[in-house]
C-alpha cells in the first residue's frame, strides 16, 4: 500500500473514533460526568424529576424504554407497586424525589423508584411555610402554603434539611393511595427503639423532627435501631404525640447504595463538615460524604458546604461513605 493510501486510513480512523466518544458523551447527557468508580458497574442516581423526555433528573436526561432501544424496558415503581407499562409521565410528577438504576457509564435507566416521604392529613399550618403532617414538618412554597388548607390529605416528596424537616419538591392533594380503609403513611428511621415503641423521623442518627410510634408485638417482629421503615397508621395525626401503627414495612433508603456504585446524589446538607484541607467530611440527607485533593467543585467551592445547602455528589460508594469525585451546588 503506498503512503497516500495509508495516511488517508488512518485519518478516517481518527474520524470515526472522535465521532464515537462524542456519540457516547452527548446521548442521553448534558455533559455531567458520572464520576468517581471503575468503568463499568452499577450507577444508582437519586434526585428530584426536573422534566420528562425520558426522565429530566440531576441536569441528566435518563432514556427510558423505547428511547433506549425498541426491546428496551425500563422497570418503574411507584409506592412499592410495579407500573412498568406506564409512561413516564403518566407515573411521575415533576419534583418527586426517585432513584434510577442504570450502568456506570451511560444514562439508560433499568429502574426508576419512587416513594413518597409520607401521605396524611394536614394537621397544622405554621410559621416559616410549615405543614405538619403525621408528626413531620414540611416546609413548603408561598403558592403552597396559600393553597392547601387543614384537614386535606396529601402526598409529600422532598429532601430532609439539617432540623429534619422535610422540604417539599413535590406536593399532591388527595394522593392516589395504594393504601385503603382511611390509612395513612410516613416513612423514617427507627431510633430510641423499645419493646411497645419508637421514635421515627428522616435522619438516620435520630435527630431534627420525630414522632413516636407505638406498636403491637407481632406489628413489631425484627425492627432494630437505624433501620428505615414505613410506617402504616389509621391515626389522622398524633394523639398525646404518638401515632399507632396497623403495619409497619421494611424498606431499603434512598441514600444506601451498592458497595462500589458509581453514585449521584441530590439533596441537603444536614451534617456541617469536619477535617481539615481537602479531607473534609459532612452529610447530605445524613449520608456521611467524604471528600480528598482530588474532589472537583462546581458552583462553589468547600466553605459552602454548610448545612441546608441544596447540591449534588458524585462519587463511588466505599464501605457506607460516599467518596465525592465532584459536588455541584444548586
Amino acid at each position: 500500500m503506498n503512503l497516500r493510501g495509508q495516511t488517508a486510513r488512518l485519518l478516517i480512523g481518527v474520524i470515526l473514533l472522535t465521532l464515537a466518544s462524542f456519540t457516547f458523551s452527548t446521548c442521553g447527557g448534558t455533559g455531567i460526568d458520572l464520576a468517581g468508580g471503575g468503568t463499568s458497574g452499577t450507577g444508582v442516581s437519586t434526585g428530584a424529576i426536573s422534566g420528562f423526555g425520558s426522565v429530566v433528573m440531576n441536569g441528566a436526561h435518563y432514556l427510558t424504554d423505547s428511547d433506549v432501544a425498541p426491546d428496551f424496558i425500563t422497570h418503574k415503581t411507584s409506592h412499592g407497586m410495579d407500573n412498568t407499562s406506564m409512561m413516564d409521565s403518566d407515573l411521575f410528577r415533576v419534583g418527586m424525589v426517585v432513584t434510577i438504576h442504570h450502568e456506570a457509564n451511560d444514562y439508560n435507566a433499568q429502574q426508576i423508584e419512587y416513594q413518597d416521604n409520607l401521605q396524611g392529613p394536614i394537621a397544622a399550618k405554621g410559621g416559616d411555610n410549615t405543614l405538619t403532617v403525621l408528626g413531620q414538618t414540611v416546609v413548603v412554597s408561598d403558592a403552597d402554603f396559600a393553597k392547601f388548607n387543614l384537614n386535606e390529605l396529601v402526598e409529600v416528596s422532598g429532601f430532609v434539611d439539617s432540623a429534619g424537616r422535610i422540604r417539599a419538591t413535590y406536593i399532591e392533594r388527595n394522593p392516589q393511595s395504594p393504601h385503603h380503609g382511611g390509612e395513612f403513611e410516613v416513612k423514617g428511621f427507627v431510633s430510641g427503639l423499645s419493646s411497645s415503641g419508637f421514635r421515627l423521623g428522616p435522619l438516620p442518627d435520630g435527630t431534627g423532627m420525630t414522632v413516636t410510634v407505638s406498636y403491637t408485638p407481632t406489628v413489631g417482629i425484627g425492627l432494630d435501631n437505624g433501620m428505615y421503615v414505613q410506617v402504616v397508621t389509621t391515626d389522622p395525626q398524633p394523639v398525646s404525640g404518638v401515632i399507632t401503627a396497623t403495619r409497619i414495612d421494611k424498606l431499603s433508603p434512598r441514600t444506601v447504595f451498592p458497595e462500589k456504585a458509581r453514585v449521584d446524589l441530590e439533596g441537603l446538607v444536614t451534617a456541617p463538615r469536619s477535617g481539615s484541607g481537602n479531607a473534609l467530611s459532612f452529610a447530605v440527607e445524613g449520608k456521611r460524604v467524604q471528600t480528598d485533593g482530588a474532589t472537583q467543585y462546581a458552583g462553589g467551592t468547600a466553605a459552602n458546604l454548610q448545612p441546608d445547602v441544596r447540591l449534588q455528589v458524585q462519587g463511588t460508594e466505599n464501605g457506607g461513605v460516599l467518596s465525592a469525585a465532584k459536588i455541584i451546588f444548586r
